[in-house]
């Protein structure tokens, strides 16, 4: 429990929590409106959505590392190799998770209410916010889901952050770091407070879980 471990622990905490942040704001209405409005190529964009939550992270982290390098059309913002670029690998993959969780949730709760949701005269538009809510204890479950895999990543924050000593270094690329330096009591510190965070989420997931059973019936 050293200075250098708390460091690692609060960066990587940091990164995720606004990765799933800024992924939620954008996937929870994406999935919404894809399980309440038919277009032409509907059925392509969920099936390149459900495609995308098995992304290889690696490829995610190339693409951003491509597109924030000095000679991608992002580089002249200067972000890679920090923590904002390590934010944007992580959105990559959590966001067509947390959508495609939420266009199954919410069709579904759409199915079971649509007589009452068109007898009200509520466009797709309206039945956004109302769905979400009412499938708000399921989402938070996706939500924490989609942290989870943010918490556990590797390949991608190693590709766009560094690995930088103080700067972009987070639990999982410290842990495969200074395990090749020998270094295993930092690492295995590292593990147990990881394995500890994900068996926290899924916790925090069953918990609520049960609440919504109990509650909504």
């Amino acid at each position: 429990m050293d200075q250098r471990l708390f460091d690692i622990v609060t960066l990587s905490l940091q990164v995720s929590l606004i990765a799933v942040l800024v992924a939620s704001l954008l996937a929870l209405p994406l999935g919404a409106a894809l399980a309440l409005w038919r277009f032409p190529g509907r059925n392509i964009v969920i099936v390149m959505l459900n495609a995308l939550m098995g992304l290889p992270p690696v490829v995610a982290g190339l693409c951003v590392y491509l597109l924030l390098s000095r000679a991608g059309p992002l580089g002249h913002w200067g972000l890679l190799f920090t923590p904002s670029a390590m934010v944007v690998a992580q959105v990559i993959l959590v966001l067509p998770i947390i959508a495609a969780l939420t266009r199954q949730q919410v069709e579904s709760l759409h199915q079971e209410y649509a007589e009452q949701l068109h007898s009200l005269g509520l466009s797709p538009l309206r039945m956004i916010p109302t769905l979400l809510w009412d499938a708000r204890f399921g989402l938070l479950t996706v939500v924490l889901a989609g942290f989870g895999r943010a918490s556990a990543e590797v390949g991608a924050v190693m590709i766009v952050g560094g690995n930088i000593d103080g700067v972009t270094r987070v639990m999982t690329t410290s842990i495969v770091l200074e395990t090749s330096k020998g270094n295993l009591p930092l690492a295995l510190g590292l593990g147990i407070i990881l394995l500890s965070l994900v068996t926290l989420i899924n916790a925090l997931a069953h918990v609520v879980s049960e609440m919504a059973k109990r509650r909504l019936g």
